[in-house]
């Protein structure tokens, strides 16, 4: 194994990291506030596309990415009109959210299958910066999209830990009763939310067909919005520690089509199948360890309210 090699694998663990931490970021912000939405991968494709037809018409990858955000916040609203304002199951809603995000993307799409990428993010060019061995290479070769969910990562975790909006967001998550009986709109709270965590997964399906796999088809997304919700548990519900769970998870992404390169002889059917294996692992490791443990969940995640409800 070469150093190149060994470069090049580093480079897209950090680029598939970005894909799985916008989305489980979303996902974490909208869950504190006691929402729980499964459809993260409905959110991921409706913005993939959208944004790569933005990029198709106007050849400008930031208009794309808006674009992409946009979406992505707008399809996740049904969620929370259904699962919020009306009280409906939100795990039916959500995975509602799923089935018709990745049918109308893919209805929405067929003509864009044959489409070159109108416009893409390339690695960003920092001077003598990219130039330092190992540390320049692997950092500063991404897209400024991942120095984009850097910062959101930060500014996440400030506001959730260090502000009067995160207090609220997380009362609500909470006991969405007592917040409501403290002047606190319960349903605002978590609409924005759940929008917020629908732009972040647009953002992220927006990355994919931009910068990580610029192109769309049907199925882009393969199932990476359901790793993103798993990392959300996996990380207790702390952005920190979402984004830690999203390099090795997105190492094990970057790692599977490169095993064999390696001289790792393996079947290629279990090598697509091991990012998910290890998803289902890792959910049933920590449901045995919250056994002996108080959970870090929200305490009001999935429960609709009702003002009459008090």
């Amino acid at each position: 194994m070469n150093e190149t090699t060994v470069i090049g694998l580093l480079i897209a663990v950090l680029e598939f990291g970005t894909l799985l931490y916008l989305a489980a970021l979303g996902e974490t912000i909208a869950e504190k506030s006691g929402v729980l939405n499964l459809g993260v991968e409905g959110m991921m494709a409706m913005g993939g596309v959208a944004a790569f037809w933005a990029g198709v018409e106007t050849g400008n990858p930031w208009v794309a990415l808006l674009v992409g955000v946009i979406a992505g916040a707008l399809f996740s609203s049904i969620h929370g009109i259904v699962a919020v304002v009306m009280g409906a199951d939100q795990v039916v809603s959500g995975l509602a959210l799923t089935i018709g995000g990745l049918g109308l993307a893919a209805f929405l799409g067929q003509d864009l299958v044959v489409q070159p990428p109108g416009a893409r993010f390339e690695a960003t060019n920092l001077g003598p910066l990219n130039d330092i061995p190992w540390l320049g290479e692997v950092l500063f070769d991404q897209t400024a999209v991942t120095w984009i969910g850097l910062a959101l990562g930060v500014v996440a975790w400030f506001v959730l830990t260090r502000t009067r909006v995160g207090l609220i967001l997380r009362a609500v998550g909470e006991s969405a009763s007592a917040a409501d009986s403290s002047g606190t709109s319960v349903v605002k709270t978590r609409m924005i939310a759940v929008m917020i965590g629908g732009a972040l997964a647009g953002m992220s399906g927006a990355y994919l067909t931009l910068a990580l796999a610029p192109g769309w088809s049907e199925g882009t997304t393969a199932g990476r919005g359901w790793i993103a919700v798993a990392l959300v548990i996996f990380g207790a519900w702390q952005p920190g520690r979402v984004g830690v769970g999203a390099l090795l998870f997105g190492g094990l992404l970057a790692l599977e089509p490169r095993l064999q390169t390696f001289g790792v002889e393996i079947s290629p059917i279990l090598l697509s199948m091991l990012p998910y294996l290890l998803t289902i692992a890792v959910l049933v490791a920590l449901s045995i360890r919250s056994r002996h443990r108080p959970s870090a969940a929200p305490a009001a995640i999935g429960q609709a309210y009702r003002r009459e409800d008090r």
